[in-house]
């Protein structure tokens, strides 16, 4: 066809383009946002499946992953695990149910059983997009990304096309999926420059979570594109009830004393929603303080975790002004 006749590119002006709302930011508070794509990447035996299906559970009944962080957008999660046989899926699930006193009859958790998935062929690729469309998962879980295609993984040609199909899948229906996936054994900077393959690999992540083996342990760390991240934090493997079943937990550690201190930022946001008397969305924030979105969604963490705001699905407001810190009670 000729460029002078082709149909022009879809374009909208900035803004008329609609922004996600507050209550709708968070898959998982603080872990993994909604519509996002990441990695959940580690090494042989450090638990990546456990941890994926912590999440998977936690979505599909509305309970806090790990038992701590809550789930703000339940909803049905999809998995599929290439590695492990259909009972000992079964299996993998109930323990977590038992943990959480769940009844597996009532979870909105669903698992496809085909014994192969190549997702780097046109069938396969439009079988998961049918099940997508009628399923409409909340979260879709791919557990390991190696075994659902036969490209290069360190051709970044080969491999970023096939990303692309699941930044696709995640548009067109606008779904949260991880893709489990190994690390080399050599230590980075950062934790997604060990993951095996092309670099596209760590750059196509929205939210992606990182897991090192320590003895026993291991420790996650998530990394996000644009939000404040959680500290690294050390999981356990722990039995229920004599080895009727097995559940990750987070393990505590002593820490330095914080500084409880707020900042100047953190100050002016306290006192914007003591001068407005009502809840306020972050554009309202954003729009009275005149400040960038990730600084101010740096300092709506750090206050929501001292306690001294909340969110509601009216937007942000004090927790109580009996819990703020004296020095906050400035005008900005």
């Amino acid at each position: 066809m000729n460029a002078d006749h082709a149909d022009p590119l879809p374009v909208v002006y900035i803004r008329d383009i609609g922004t996600v709302p507050d209550t709708q930011r968070w898959l998982c508070r603080t872990l993994w946002s909604r519509g996002a794509v990441g990695l959940l990447g580690g090494p042989a035996k450090c638990f990546k499946t456990h941890l994926a299906l912590d999440l998977a559970v936690s979505v599909a009944s509305a309970t806090p992953v790990l038992g701590r962080f809550v789930v703000e957008d339940a909803g049905v999660a999809l998995v599929y695990l290439a590695e492990d046989a259909l009972p000992h899926v079964r299996t993998r699930i109930e323990s977590l149910c038992h943990h959480r006193a769940l009844d597996i009859a009532a979870l909105h958790l669903a698992v496809i059983t085909t014994p192969v998935l190549r997702l780097d062929t046109a069938r396969d690729q439009d079988r998961l997009r049918t099940t997508v469309e009628q399923l409409k998962p909340r979260l879709l879980v791919l557990d390991p990304l190696v075994r659902l295609h036969t490209r290069d993984e360190n051709d970044a040609t080969q491999i970023s096309a096939l990303l692309s199909y699941f930044r696709d899948l995640q548009r067109q229906f606008d779904l949260a999926l991880m893709l489990v996936h190994h690390t080399s054994k050599r230590q980075h900077s950062q934790p997604g420059q060990s993951l095996r393959g092309s670099s596209d690999l760590h750059a196509f992540g929205d939210r992606s979570w990182y897991l090192v083996r320590h003895g026993d342990n291991v420790t996650l760390t998530v990394e996000h594109r644009s939000a404040p991240a959680p500290k690294p934090m050390t999981l356990a493997l722990i039995a229920d009830d004599g080895d009727i079943g097995m559940h990750l937990e987070v393990r505590d550690e002593p820490s330095a004393p914080r500084d409880e201190r707020p900042s100047e930022l953190e100050g002016h946001v306290v006192s914007t929603l003591q001068s407005r008397g009502e809840p306020a969305s972050r554009k309202d924030l954003r729009a009275a303080l005149r400040i960038n979105n990730e600084r101010l969604g740096a300092a709506l963490c750090a206050l929501e975790q001292r306690g001294v705001i909340r969110r509601t699905p009216a937007g942000w407001t004090l927790a109580g002004s009996a819990d703020l810190p004296h020095s906050t009670r400035s005008t900005p």
